[in-house]
Parts: structure tokens; sequence; C-alpha cells
């Protein structure tokens, strides 16, 4: 018998079911979790890249191929699992998979219809980087339109497909998240002891946020440095 498996719930959504007691060599995915948050946190990134993606493996054959089901993610093993499978889509995002981290958030949102884990942001950047035009254009509206990640994407499709900086948006982007533009427009992104302060505190700084996003997506910017100088100008 099987470690893992899958419960129904009264909700008509399903949780993953992990029994210690039965023979296999199912994937804990909560202590699969831990694991590879120690590993990171030791400096051992590629360990921690392994352990998601074995988990990611193991959530795929749990899952059912021909049925569409919703996850309870009430559940803590069930968001446990969810988890990895976002993280190890962060872990292919960064080395420039797109295909791979695509597959993997698409796979999370359509067992988590209310997006919990917030992959419809992440899978955005990653159509735009893909120049999936249609894919993008269908998740779009599924985007706050009160976020700066809305903004920057709308103006970086748009640069891609028509050379040209939507000054509309610009505009927009300016007005309500001038903190996001100065910081696409900076020559440096300092990671100093004042950031670190800010962005661990309770209630970091708009500042400290854009930056964080920066961070997080520089490989895409640097990649595509025409549209940073456009940006700029």
């Amino acid at each position: 018998m099987a470690k893992n498996s899958l419960q129904p719930t009264l909700s008509q959504s399903f949780r993953i079911v992990h029994d210690e007691d039965s023979k296999g060599h199912d994937v804990n995915f909560s202590a699969a979790l831990a694991r590879a948050g120690k590993a990171e946190q030791n400096g051992n990134f590629e360990e921690a890249c392994e352990i998601r993606f074995r988990a990611v493996q193991e959530l795929v054959e749990l899952l059912p191929e021909d049925e569409a089901i919703e996850l309870d993610l009430e559940d803590r093993t069930t968001l446990d699992a969810l988890t990895l499978c976002y993280l190890s889509a962060v872990d292919f995002f960064l080395v420039g998979d797109w295909e791979m981290a695509a597959a993997q958030l698409e796979m999370v949102l359509d067992v988590d219809s209310d997006d919990h884990l917030e992959a419809t942001t992440l899978l955005a950047f990653t159509y735009v980087a893909m120049q999936e035009w249609d894919s993008f254009d269908d998740i779009v509206p599924d985007l706050s339109e009160k976020s700066p990640e809305r903004s920057l994407l709308i103006l970086w499709s748009d640069f891609l497909r028509t050379g040209q900086i939507n000054q509309r948006e610009l505009a927009a982007l300016a007005r309500y998240h001038a903190p996001y533009l100065k910081e696409w427009r900076a020559a440096e992104h300092p990671t100093d002891s004042a950031y670190v302060a800010d962005i661990s505190s309770e209630r970091p700084s708009r500042e400290a946020q854009a930056r964080e996003l920066w961070l997080q997506t520089e490989h895409l910017w640097l990649a595509n440095k025409p549209f940073l100088e456009a940006l700029k100008a």
C-alpha cells in the first residue's frame, strides 16, 4: 500500500494523506519541505532543488490524469505538497527553464482555483518570458489591477510585441507604484543591511518590496536590456 493517498472531503475537495505505518517509499511532503528549507539555509541549493523536484514527481504520480480535482489547502500536508511544487517552479524560473516552470505553475493552479500561493503572477512572468502571448492575454484578467506586477508585465509584454513603451501604463506605474518605477530605473540595487532590515520587518516599506521584486526577477531584465533602457528613457 502506498503511503500517500488522496482522501475526499465533505467540501468536494481532496486532501493528501501520508500514512507512516504503511509500506512504501513515497515522499513525506511535510518532511521534504523542511529538508529543502534546511538545505537552502546551509547553502546547499542544488540539494534543495532536487528535494523539491522529487516531491513534484511524486505529486504528479498521485494526482489523477483524467479528472480535474480541487485540493484542500486547509490541510497542512496538502498545503506543503503544493508549496513544494510552487517552489520547484521558482527553481526552474530562476534558471530560465520556462517550460518546466510554466508546467508546474499550471499544475498548481489546476488543483487550487483560489490561488492561495499566488502562482498566477509568476506564471504571467513566465508566459511573457516565453512570449506565449495567447496564454499571457488569458491570464492578465486574473492579475490584480492594483498590483505593480501587472503594470510591469503589461509594459514588458507591450515592448516585446511592439518595440514601444506603453505610455498610458507607464503613467499609471509612475502614479500608483512610483517606488517600483524608481527601482527599475536605478543603476544599482544594493542588498545592504538597511534593505535587509526593512524587508525583514513586520511592515516592509514599498521601496523594500520593490527591490525584493527586482531581485526576484533580475535575470529577466538583464536579458532584456533594451526594455530597461526604454523604461529609463
